[in-house]
C-alpha cells in the first residue's frame, strides 16, 4: 500500500497488527524543543531513529542522551538510534529546535535489553555502479552486527549515489517462509528526495503476474507490502533515500528470492553479493 505524505499527528502510519503488513510497525513523530512523546508497543520491538534533530531517550529508566546529529535533512551526516525491547515503555524528548523521528518496529514476543546505536556503530556498504545505474549506499542502523541482541527487526537507510538510478534491482521478493531459499519478511519504506521536489516510482509485481503496478513516489511517501517483486527508481537529476523496516516471521535474517528472468544480473552489478550478505 502507498501512503502519500500527510500530517499523521504523531499517530502510527502502520500500526500493530496491520492487516496488510502485520509483522511491522511504523510511526513518524515530529516535535519541537522540550516536547516529549511516549509509547508502548506490546508484542513489537522497536527502534527510535531520528531522521533529523536530536532527542534524549528513556527506555524503562535507561537513559540515552543526544541521539541524532542530523539537522538539515537525512543527507546531513550519519544516523543514530535506540533499540527498544518488546512492550517496553519508551519516551523521547526533543533536545534540538525541532526533530522528526522514525519509530520502526517488528513483531516479536521475547523481551531483550535496550541499547543505543551511535554514528560510529553504523554498518555501511556501498555497491553497484554509475554504468549499471545501480550505485547505492546502505547504512544499517540495526544490521547483522546485532543479530544476537535483536529479535526480528532490521532497520536501514538506503541512498542512491548520484542523480537517478535503480534500487532493489534485480527484482526480488521475500514473501514465503521456505528457508533456505526464501523467508517471509514484511517491509515498510519511507522515501525522501534531494532536492525535495524530486520524485520516483515504486514497482510491485506479484509472483506469476506478467504486469505489476507502479506507484508515484514523492518526498515523504510511505510504502508497505508483504509480497511481490519490488524494485524502485528515482528520476534523473534527483537523489533518493528510503528508511527501511523489515520484520521477519520466523527469523531475523532475510533471504531474498530473485525474479528468475532477471537473476543473472546479480553477476553484472559490482558488490551486490556483499549487499545481500549484510541483510543476513
Amino acid at each position: 500500500m502507498h501512503i502519500p505524505p500527510f500530517d499523521n499527528l504523531n499517530k502510527p502510519l502502520v500500526d500493530v497488527e496491520n492487516s496488510s503488513v502485520p509483522l511491522t510497525y511504523f510511526n513518524i513523530v515530529k516535535l519541537k524543543k522540550g516536547q516529549a512523546f511516549s509509547y508502548q508497543t506490546p508484542g513489537y520491538e522497536t527502534c527510535i531513529a531520528p531522521a533529523t534533530g536530536t532527542v534524549d531517550v528513556d527506555v524503562e529508566g535507561e537513559i540515552y542522551t543526544n541521539i541524532g546529529q542530523r539537522f538539515a535533512n537525512v543527507w546531513d551526516g550519519e544516523p543514530e538510534g535506540v533499540y527498544v525491547p518488546t512492550g517496553a515503555k519508551a519516551e523521547f524528548v526533543c533536545a534540538s529546535d525541532t526533530a522528526e523521528v522514525f519509530v520502526a518496529g517488528a513483531k516479536y514476543d521475547k523481551v531483550t535489553t535496550p541499547f543505543a546505536v551511535r554514528a560510529d556503530d553504523i554498518d555501511m556498504v556501498q555497491y553497484g555502479s554509475d554504468d549499471t545505474k545501480t550505485h547505492r549506499k546502505i547504512k544499517h542502523i540495526l544490521g547483522t552486527k546485532y543479530n544476537d541482541r535483536v529479535g526480528r527487526l532490521l532497520v536501514s537507510e538506503l541512498f542512491t549515489v548520484g542523480a537517478g538510478g535503480w534500487s532493489g534491482f534485480p527484482p526480488h521478493k521475500h514473501e514465503i517462509d521456505q528457508f533456505p531459499d526464501e523467508t517471509r519478511h514484511n517491509e515498510v519504506y519511507n522515501f525522501r528526495f534531494n532536492p525535495d521536489h524530486g520524485f520516483g516510482m515504486q514497482l510491485l509485481q506479484p509472483d506469476g503476474d506478467a504486469v505489476g503496478e507502479a506507484f508515484h513516489l514523492v518526498d515523504g511517501s510511505t510504502f508497505a507490502f508483504d509480497a511481490g517483486y519490488h524494485p524502485c527508481v528515482v528520476a534523473p537529476g534527483y537523489e533518493m533515500y528510503y528508511f527501511t523496516i523489515l520484520g521477519g516471521l520466523s527469523q531475523r535474517s532475510l533471504v531474498q528470492s530473485f525474479q528468475p528472468e532477471h537473476a543473472y544480473q546479480i553477476e553484472t552489478i559490482p558488490g551486490i553479493k556483499d549487499m545481500i550478505a549484510k541483510f543476513k
